[in-house]
């Protein structure tokens, strides 16, 4: 992905108004180059740049989509001038889907976009220098939390540690509040980590961070040219959640939040009881038997009476921000091979607009004209329902492998404005990226393992499902929602044409979720290898490229309601979907009493 082969960029940063610095990894020392920076903006009309006084170029793009021609300007104040000269002439913001130009807000992005770099090409996730960070804080007598704007509540121990070995925990009882800020800089200096790790990272250590560094007059020359971090509010969608958080941009490295990485996690396994770190570490089977734990309440008790165990506390969330993120981050690193951003705002940017990406990024390569988004009209969504309720048992599932990638694989369905025809191969490489890695998780010995390639394929079955969704937007440019519309209808029929398969072999339709089926299997069919041998019977009678795969088999199954089901494995393992049964707005002890009766239903036990 991305023609240009410059291999080992692990960051870029605009230098001035016309040059990016390119950060290029080899072994243990970081080389820069600084090269030249053209930005540009899309536009309908040649007509729209009349009376526009200041230096640039126009370049006409083949094919017939709107946005025909490419204006280059020799620095970033120019390109910034023309969007607003062409924002007064057409009367149209550049965020309308209705504008007849393009403007990107972003400069790194615009510089990967016009010479096909990527991050981190031919470097392994381990070669990325990762520093965890994490602090511990007192608070003032009186008072349940800390609060950075009160001076007694300072920062008591600051925790490092990096991928290559290196831990330390810089203590409030060896020096001052200051010194410690002040030693944390030299530590980031001398360390020189690509990326500074942490769990709540942006929406507390940071911000505590840097307000009592204010209030200390502490610089912090956290970049790698000696500049100070750049806070600014901004927010990212995980599913339906809108959540805002204070960003940090530090020059030539990267900031990521493992609380992220929860959050995205969760979006499809919906497993975690908490976003924590500590629940999430034992969800991962990621903390030590050793680990120390020490309630919030404690801290200054422990810092006065123990203050080993502080800094042992304050390590081990250290060390298991290290291990969340060597577990859950690959696929962003992998991300950041594959599309023009900068590596943290891989994390924050949409799944719709790293794929908009993609196209923009090939429709300049070969000089070809960019459609505008073609509307979104409302259209039905995939079948779902439930035919039975209650404890059933002896039950199989089966599913469409990718049900809307592999629809519009099979059915040759890609966007009109595509005039290049790179919607369909771009899907089925990153399909092919995901069925490999389900397949690894499947065949995993090891927890650690299955966890890791899990990790991998939900994060891809959700970029490659968002092909599908992507049609649908309204901001896109290659956006089609009547393609969309067609995707969905043939996943409902396809479904349904299952579904009256199953019944014509006896067998008894559970429960539907849009790409698979739950049923009980027909007399006869007892052995696993039976099952699997209806399902791919009924695999051969889909359309070639639609396959059908036995997902498992259950020892019993509770159905409740549309989405919301528990299941009991053969090994005696529960899963629980849903959050009517499994929601975190629910009260611990509720939810521990829910399982256990479940549990009690399913074994026959109730």
């Amino acid at each position: 992905f991305g023609v240009d082969p410059t291999e080992g960029i692990v960051a870029v940063e605009p230098v001035g108004d016309d040059k990016m610095r390119l950060f290029l990894r080899r072994g243990d020392r970081v080389e820069t180059r600084d090269e030249p920076f053209s930005p540009f903006i899309l536009i309908e009309e040649e007509s729209f740049l009349q009376g526009f006084e200041e230096p640039h170029r126009v370049e006409p793009l083949a094919s017939s989509n709107p946005l025909r021609f490419v204006v280059l300007f020799d620095n970033w104040a120019d390109c910034r001038k023309a969007r607003d000269h062409v924002r007064r002439v057409t009367g149209v913001l550049p965020s309308s889907p209705d504008a007849p130009y393009l403007f990107l807000s972003d400069p790194v992005h615009q510089y990967l976009l016009l010479t096909g770099k990527t991050l981190f090409k031919e470097l392994a996730y381990k070669d990325l220098h990762r520093l965890a960070l994490d602090i511990e804080t007192v608070c003032a007598p009186g008072y349940d939390f800390s609060n950075v704007q009160r001076k007694e509540d300072r920062i008591i121990s600051i925790a490092l540690m990096d991928n290559r070995g290196n831990k330390e925990v810089l203590f409030g009882s060896d020096m001052e509040e200051k010194e410690m800020l002040e030693a944390l800089c030299e530590r980031i200096g001398r360390l020189d980590p690509d990326v500074i790790e942490g769990h709540n990272l942006f929406n507390f250590d940071l911000e505590y961070i840097v307000a009592r560094a204010r209030m200390h007059r502490v610089r912090l020359p956290w970049g790698r040219d000696g500049s100070q971090p750049r806070l600014r509010r901004s927010r990212f969608t995980v599913a339906e959640r809108i959540i805002d958080f204070t960003r940090m941009d530090i020059f030539g490295r990267h900031v990521v939040d493992t609380l992220f990485l929860l959050q995205y996690y969760d979006v499809t396994a919906r497993e975690l009881e908490s976003y924590g770190l500590k629940s999430a570490a034992i969800h991962f089977g990621l903390s030590e038997e050793d680990r120390t734990y020490i309630d919030s309440g404690n801290i200054q008790w422990t810092f006065d009476h123990d203050p080993e165990a502080l800094k042992r506390y304050n390590l081990d969330d250290a060390r298991e921000t290290l291990a969340l993120s060597e577990l859950l981050g690959y696929p962003f690193f992998l991300q950041g091979r594959i599309f023009p951003f900068s590596y943290q705002n891989i994390f924050v940017r949409g799944n719709a607009t790293k794929i908009n990406a993609l196209f923009m990024r090939e429709y300049l390569r070969r000089g070809a004209s960019v459609p505008k988004p073609a509307g979104s009209g409302t259209f039905e969504g995939g079948y779902t329902d439930v035919f039975v309720q209650g404890v059933v048992k002896n039950v199989v599932h089966c599913d469409v492998a990718s049900l809307y990638p592999s629809i519009l694989l099979s059915f040759n369905l890609k966007p009109r404005g595509d005039s290049l025809g790179i919607f369909l191969p771009l899907l089925a490489d990153l399909r092919t990226f995901r069925l490999d890695a389900k397949r690894r998780a499947k065949e995993s010995t090891s927890p650690h393992e299955h966890d890791y390639y899990q990790a991998l394929q939900q994060t891809f079955k959700i970029l490659i499902n968002s092909f599908y969704g992507y049609l649908g937007t309204v901001l896109h440019n290659f956006s089609d929602s009547q393609i969309a519309a067609e995707v969905t209808r043939i996943g409902r029929d396809l479904i349904r044409q299952l579904l009256d398969r199953l019944r014509d072999e006896g067998a008894v339709p559970i429960e539907i979720d849009t790409d698979g089926i739950y049923f009980v299997p027909p007399p006869g069919v007892e052995t696993e290898k039976e099952a699997g041998d209806l399902v791919e019977r009924l695999s051969r009678e889909l359309p070639v490229g639609v396959d059908v795969e036995m997902d498992g088999r259950y020892l019993a199954m509770f159905s409740y309601k549309k989405k919301n089901y528990v299941l009991l494995d053969h090994a005696g393992n529960m899963v629980i979907r849903g959050s009517g049964l499994r929601s975190r707005g629910m009260e611990k002890y509720l939810r521990e009493f829910l399982s256990g009766m479940i549990r009690l239903l399913l074994e026959e036990k109730g």
